[in-house]
């Protein structure tokens, strides 16, 4: 079998399994482990796929910058959304993180809610100005242009002086094994010192984040309250996360 159509095969694979595991691989197509890890790096490389300890998983579409990410799976954000902004009560406080569910979510919250939301992100902070009742404390430090969200030591050191009901939490991988990660080590830093000021964390997952992975961890799936998304029930991603006993609302 030639490189380029045992690389086709792995990747056929990884759509259809949702995982690959270079040892189980090595032995069924009669090939060395090396060799299965030659063809995951250069798949890897090209942007196709996530590599993780002994093989793979599918690569997230939504590390891309944030004007890109703005046009992807647009109906699914507006679902999770709306549900999370359910959420909200009256009197609560919430921090919000950056990205554009989490900018659909302010964008859905009602206009009588009268809460606090504190973030690290400018542009939620700007999404929220109209609101009549919502009181907004936005967190300051070195702007991370990728994701438009402040990171950083200063960042950190502002969020500890916070208190939260709950955080409501942007990852771009959600996966049973990989558990819940991001991009950036330094916004996977903030996102994590952000989930310690909250009382529970959920997080807000759009179609294309579930059974995705990306390099950084974020937190583990033991440390949320809870999943949003919209995708559908017998979805495999799904139903490995349940598997998992993580809650997931819909």
């Amino acid at each position: 079998m030639l490189g380029a159509q045992r690389q086709d095969l792995l990747l056929a694979r990884l759509r259809a399994d949702g995982r690959l595991v270079a040892k189980e691989l090595a032995a069924e197509l009669g090939l060395s482990e090396d060799s299965i890890r030659r063809d995951l790096r250069e798949l890897a490389a090209a942007g196709l796929l996530q590599r993780v300890y002994g093989g793979a998983l599918p690569v997230s579409p939504a590390v891309a910058d944030l004007s890109v990410r703005g046009g992807l799976a647009l109906d699914s954000k507006q679902r999770v959304a709306a549900r999370a902004a359910q959420l909200l009560t009256d009197g609560c406080t919430a921090i919000v993180d950056g990205g554009t569910t989490a900018l659909a979510l302010v964008r859905a919250l009602p206009q009588d809610l009268r809460a606090t939301v504190v973030t690290h992100s400018p542009t939620v902070a700007a999404a929220l100005v109209e609101h009549p009742t919502v009181e907004i404390h936005l967190i300051g430090g070195r702007v991370f242009k990728h994701s438009a969200v402040a990171c950083g030591a200063a960042a950190v050191e502002a969020a500890a002086v916070v208190n939260a009901d709950l955080f409501l939490l942007g990852v771009t991988g959600v996966h049973a094994t990989a558990g819940l990660t991001t991009g950036d080590a330094d916004e996977a830093a903030m996102k994590r010192a952000l989930a310690r000021r909250a009382a529970d964390t959920y997080v807000l997952a759009s179609a294309e984040k579930i059974g995705a992975a990306s390099p950084f961890t974020v937190l583990p799936l033991e440390e949320v309250a809870g999943v949003v998304t919209d995708v559908a029930e017998d979805d495999p991603a799904l139903r490995a996360l349940r598997e998992r006993g993580v809650a997931v609302l819909r």
